[in-house]
């Protein structure tokens, strides 16, 4: 099958196609993503709260504050939809990295487009673990079967042939074909019956559904308080709308709208920025699980190995003798490469294939491909697998030729005791040298009706060829890594145990003692399964249900398991698995489709940067989060006990500070803590646990503890006014000048929880010095600025009683330096988690 025979379509061809066809889109049935967010925008609690505050205002005669409101309701809504305009852009830019490209004929030359570019007419050639990305009718197919199952719901794969139709959103199971697109977009078959990818509702992940019903629980508790702080101030003023602005103070400094924010940004910026790296990370469910894989399965094959066959040597039965590849080549040896040529594809794709058309090519004296057509073939199927090509030419002579695991081919040969001994010696030579080993097989069937199945014909035991996948560069030191991670290793493989063994032992690979095959392990229960897959390291001769069957057995001992694979085998188990990790060139894309992370250069090194990130990144989420609890309860408190109480000042935060709060806390978590780097040790901590809860309670126990020793802070500074008698004014104005003070000691303490202040100080992160700087610059012009100073109903302080605010802010902060450096001496601390990275 020689694809470029035709010319395919021509740029003006596809042009004129593009014209009266369109493109190959479904059409109709994208949302308006910026309304989406607008209307989105318009249920936020928070919006809600300002929108009553302001009319309130208004209503009151209060113009300044109604117009603060409004102008705090106009700068949120900027920096929501700014906010969500980033993070959608960012995962659009994900969209179009995972987005499949095809491979077509055009003016004589093969090439990759995206699949929006096909049009009809254009020749689309398909291979194995591809998704059909049009409605087409086949022109040349070998081999070539098709997993229809999201049409037909049949999970079995179908045999197509000439002049069959495939359809668009269907599965390359096995094979090769050429096929012309004869319907594409709205017009395909997957379009019309409303089965498209694009209508699959995405779930929400645990960390989104925990985080959803925080801030519902937390919007409950502020509706609660918000009826029982009406109702207390209504009782003593009997003033409505007085008591209204009161209460929807408390609800507003309750609401943790930063949260979910900061999630969003979090995890889609996290994937932009590994995207930059090279990984592909398609679901946020990803970034939350990297942080706690315990057990890394990896395939050999395109993995470890480069996936870049030579032949290193051949073995003939009838010599009983190995022989180089590079030495002068006897009849023997040439008619073991020429079966082993008709045994393989006629357009070959498989690495192992490639080599053996070019030592054919090489070393034949006459090339015979012209003159045969393939008349029959078995497609590639065991376990253990072997694949069977037929051929004649015009004078009738037929070639029958079948390679495959050298176990297939060796139960479908008659050989005598004496000669298959001597065939596993030469296996044996061949994998404890790291080679893979294909067996090689010919028959003399001449009937004009082949059997059912191959391993009903007779066949004549050839030899054995050897080839040699050497093992990528930097492998070793990604296993270091990994390993230094607390991470275990598993080798899940087709490939012969002996040469997965001597490749492993060559990188360094933990447990090459411990292999089991695909089929020992088909027979176990499931108390010695989950012993098994416990205790071994390299599983080997491996299919897709033994395969599947380790993944699950492990993932049921507790572990969090990640599979990295790029063949269609590994589809099954890469969708099993919590992380399925596909190759991005080499990786078929029924693996791309599986998995939830693509490494774009097929490098493992990858993978470490990308455990390395999403680490930090949950770490950074947990900082941003911890960071909101604690400088909420201050807020909280601040306004609720006063209220409560019946002080002197009750009413000493209004809804202009609060939402001034909120406006430097948004950024500061969102923005600040989103861009702090990873800790140099990130690597070195062990896996997080994987549970349902975010922090432990030892973390949201030290967070409000955290919280409530800045609120003691502040009632400090309120009780000092008091008892100097200073105005009401002036005791806002200390009280505001001290959780000022308060939230940016914070955000620099808070940015590691084990590490001290002045070691954190040398990190890079840019950002921090813009937002404390902005924030400390608008809290100046709010006390220089007569007009802002009026709002925002402060008094005029003096620089003692400012320095000593902000003192007060900072020491009841910087207390938790002290906590640090006791917990850095191994001294009991409130939570045994706190030092992991996730």
């Amino acid at each position: 099958m020689n694809t470029v025979a035709g010319q395919g379509l021509t740029d003006a061809q596809v042009l004129a196609s593009r014209d009266r066809f369109g493109r190959n889109l479904l059409e109709g049935r994208s949302k308006n993503e910026f309304l989406v967010a607008l209307i989105s925008l318009i249920k936020e609690p928070m919006l809600i709260l300002l929108l009553v505050a302001a009319s309130i205002y208004f209503l009151t005669g209060s113009l300044q504050e109604g117009f603060m409101m409004v102008a705090a309701i106009v700068l949120i809504s900027i920096v929501s939809l700014y906010q969500d305009t980033r993070s959608r852009s960012a995962l659009e830019k994900l969209r179009q990295f995972t987005e499949p490209k095809s491979l077509v004929v055009r003016n004589k030359i093969e090439s990759r487009i995206s699949v929006e570019d096909i049009v009809v007419g254009d020749w689309l050639v398909l291979q194995e673990g591809e998704r059909i990305a049009a409605d087409g009718t086949i022109i040349n197919a070998h081999d070539f079967s098709v997993d229809e199952s999201i049409l037909s719901g049949e999970s079995m794969s179908v045999f197509r042939y000439v002049s069959e139709t495939i359809y668009q959103g269907t599965l390359v199971a096995s094979g090769r074909a050429v096929c012309l697109v004869t319907a594409i977009g709205n017009q395909t078959r997957l379009a019309q019956i409303g089965e498209s990818l694009d209508s699959i509702e995405t779930q929400k992940t645990p960390l989104q559904i925990q985080i959803n019903h925080l801030v519902r629980n937390m919007a409950l508790i502020g509706a609660v308080v918000f009826s029982f702080v009406w109702t207390i101030n209504y009782s003593r003023s009997q003033n409505v709308l007085d008591s209204l602005m009161k209460a929807l103070t408390l609800a507003m400094s309750i609401l943790p709208e930063e949260i979910p924010v900061a999630f969003t940004t979090f995890m889609a910026l996290g994937a932009f920025r590994l995207m930059k790296m090279g990984v592909i990370v398609k679901n946020a469910k990803t970034i939350e699980a990297l942080g706690s894989a315990t057990i890394i399965c990896t395939d050999k094959t395109g993995t470890i190995t480069e996936n870049r066959m030579s032949l290193a040597g051949i073995y003939l039965p009838d010599e009983d003798a190995i022989v180089s590849i590079t030495d002068k080549l006897n009849r023997g040896t040439l008619h073991l490469l020429s079966t082993a040529m008709w045994a393989s594809e006629p357009d070959p794709f498989d690495p192992m294939e490639i080599a053996i058309h070019q030592a054919y090519q090489q070393w034949s004296d006459k090339d015979d491909r012209p003159g045969f057509q393939m008349v029959y073939e078995y497609p590639l199927s065991g376990p253990p697998p072997m694949m069977t090509h037929a051929f004649e030419n015009a004078a009738g002579t037929r070639i029958i030729a079948a390679k495959g695991a050298q176990e297939a081919i060796l139960s479908v040969c008659r050989l005598s005791d004496e000669e298959k001994e001597n065939t596993l010696k030469a296996v044996n030579e061949f994998t404890k040298s790291g080679y893979r080993v294909l067996g090689i097989g010919e028959s003399n069937f001449s009937g004009k009706e082949f059997p059912q199945t191959q391993q009903q014909i007779d066949f004549h035991f050839v030899g054995l060829i050897a080839f040699y996948d050497p093992p990528k560069e930097n492998i070793q030191s990604v296993l270091e890594s990994l390993y230094r991670a607390g991470m275990q290793v598993k080798i899940i493989t087709g490939d012969h145990a002996a040469t997965t063994r001597n490749i492993a032992a060559q990188i360094g690979f933990r447990g090459v003692e411990n292999v089991l095959t695909g089929q020992s392990l088909m027979g176990q229960d499931e108390k010695n399964l989950r012993k098994s897959v416990t205790n071994t390291a390299i599983f080997a001769r491996m299919f897709p249900e033994a395969k599947l069957l380790v993944i699950n057995a492990l993932k049921a001992n507790g572990h969090i398991v990640a599979m990295i694979g790029d063949g269609v085998n590994d589809g099954p188990a890469l969708k099993a698995a919590h992380i399925g990790i596909a190759m991005g060139k080499k990786g078929s894309e029924i693996a791309k489709q599986a998995s939830a992370l693509i490494l774009q250069q097929d490098d493992l090194s990858g993978l470490v940067d990308a455990i390395s990130a999403g680490r930090r990144i949950y770490s950074n989420l947990k900082k941003a989060i911890r960071y909101i609890i604690s400088i909420h309860i201050p807020i909280i408190l601040t306004v609720f006990v006063p209220l409560l109480l019946g002080w002197r000042y009750a009413e000493i935060f209004t809804p202009v500070h609060v939402i001034f709060f909120e406006l430097i806390m948004g950024p500061t978590c969102s923005i600040v803590y989103e861009n702090e780097p990873a800790d140099e040790d990130v690597l070195s901590q062990p896996p997080r646990p994987f549970t349902s809860s975010l922090l432990s309670s030892g973390e949201v126990l030290l967070s409000i503890l955290q919280g409530l020793v800045i609120t003691a802070g502040l009632f400090g500074v309120y009780w000092y006014a008091l008892h100097n008698d200073y105005s009401g004014p002036l005791t806002r104005s200390l009280v505001f000048t001290c959780l000022i003070s308060a939230n940016f000691s914070l955000t620099l303490t808070n940015r590691s929880f084990q590490k001290s202040l002045f070691t954190t100080l040398s990190y890079k992160n840019d950002l921090i010095q813009w937002v404390l700087a902005i924030s400390m610059s608008l809290c100046a012009l709010i006390f220089l600025n007569a007009t802002l100073r009026t709002l925002f109903k402060l008094g005029t302080p003096d620089p003692a009683q400012i320095l000593l605010s902000m003192l007060v802010g900072f020491i009841s902060v910087f207390w938790f330096e002290i906590y640090k450096f006791w917990k850095r001496r191994g001294l009991p601390a409130l939570s045994d988690h706190d030092h992991n990275p996730g």
